[in-house]
């Protein structure tokens, strides 16, 4: 697989993102494309030289002369810097040049820049970032994460179908649970938006197992949970956080009781295995569902390794091919939504 990676993106780009590229391109045989300012980009690689060889690695520099800033306007960016490193990873995958793209910049940029180069896929109202989120048994994927604020029931009965899908083929779960994010597990609980959307699920042949709470997600209630992109930033910044703090009272306790780290040889591993657990790093990015491509965004304060995962994550995506599936799986259920509303 060809990934293209924004070089440029990020909170410590391009240290974080070379160093994303060079672990990815030792830890596989895809070839990364570094998009970014060439001068710039191949003196950060010289850097990694001594201790990896990188001449030795499937790694390319592609030159771009502008760069999309964290603050920035998204869609006013992507429209006025035509040559900057996002939008040129765009269009390498809408070209055929690459197979994916990734990001850690600006997220908002980087759904533009993916709407302007890639389109849609027919029938797909709006796409959808999807990430996986931990959970007592495992992990679960949850759309939409912040790509759409405001929603109708119609757009997340989509995000339900792609991103089942998304379960099915990447995480291997044959018949993922479904569930819908509301205050309450009645079907009667909830604002108009999740009412009206529990009434399209229910129609589908989707494994939906109805509405889930909030403390549903981290229980394991569902594989996948829908809610409309509002709901699921405040759920994905609130659980990091949670993550964050949890570790520190850990090390807090540590601390204030100086005979558990006699203990601490025993318990380690168990601690090592949280902190992998609740590590968005592990994961790397989340995939906007729905476009016509693969393009994977990652978190603006991603390191080498979170790269470095966000890109793998873009490359299996890309072999198992599911924007294709995505496509079938949209105009299928279109189709039987058509004929429903003949009956």
């Amino acid at each position: 697989m060809i990934i293209a990676l924004d070089a440029m993106g990020g909170d410590t780009a391009p240290v974080s993102t070379v160093e994303g590229a060079v672990l990815a391109a030792r830890a596989s045989d895809h070839k990364i494309l570094l998009v970014g300012p060439q001068k710039l980009i191949a003196e950060e690689l010289l850097k990694h030289h001594k201790r990896y060889n990188v001449t030795s690695l499937d790694i390319e520099i592609v030159n771009a002369t502008e760069v999309i800033e964290m603050g920035e306007h998204p869609a006013k960016a992507v429209r006025h810097k035509k040559d900057s490193s996002l939008s040129v990873c765009a269009k390498l995958v809408a070209e055929g040049k690459a197979d994916a793209f990734v990001s850690v910049g600006n997220s908002g940029a980087a759904m533009a820049a993916a709407l302007f180069y890639l389109k849609r896929i027919e029938g797909v109202l709006r796409p959808a970032i999807s990430t996986t989120f931990p959970t007592i048994n495992g992990n679960c994927i949850i759309a939409d994460m912040g790509a759409n604020a405001d929603c109708k029931p119609e757009h997340l009965l989509q995000f339900a179908v792609m991103a089942d899908l998304f379960c099915k083929k990447v995480v291997g779960i044959e018949k993922p649970k479904v569930g819908l994010i509301s205050i309450g597990e009645e079907e009667s609980k909830g604002n108009e938006l999740t009412l009206e959307t529990h009434k399209l699920l229910q129609k589908t042949d989707l494994n939906f197992i109805g509405n889930i709470e909030g403390r549903g997600i981290p229980k394991g209630e569902a594989d996948v949970v829908i809610c409309d992109g509002f709901v699921g930033n405040v759920i994905l910044k609130f659980g990091e956080g949670l993550a964050e703090m949890m570790l520190k009272l850990v090390r807090q306790g540590l601390k204030k009781h100086p005979m558990a780290w006699a203990s601490l040889p025993f318990i380690w591993l168990a601690l090592k295995d949280l902190r992998k657990k609740v590590d968005y790093s592990e994961a790397g990015g989340a995939p906007l569902l729905g476009v016509n491509g693969i393009c994977i965004i990652g978190h603006g304060r991603s390191e080498g390794k979170a790269v470095k995962n966000a890109v793998l994550a873009g490359a299996r995506a890309a072999e198992l091919n599911i924007t294709k599936e995505i496509k079938e799986a949209i105009s299928k259920y279109a189709f039987k939504s058509s004929q429903a509303d003949k009956e």
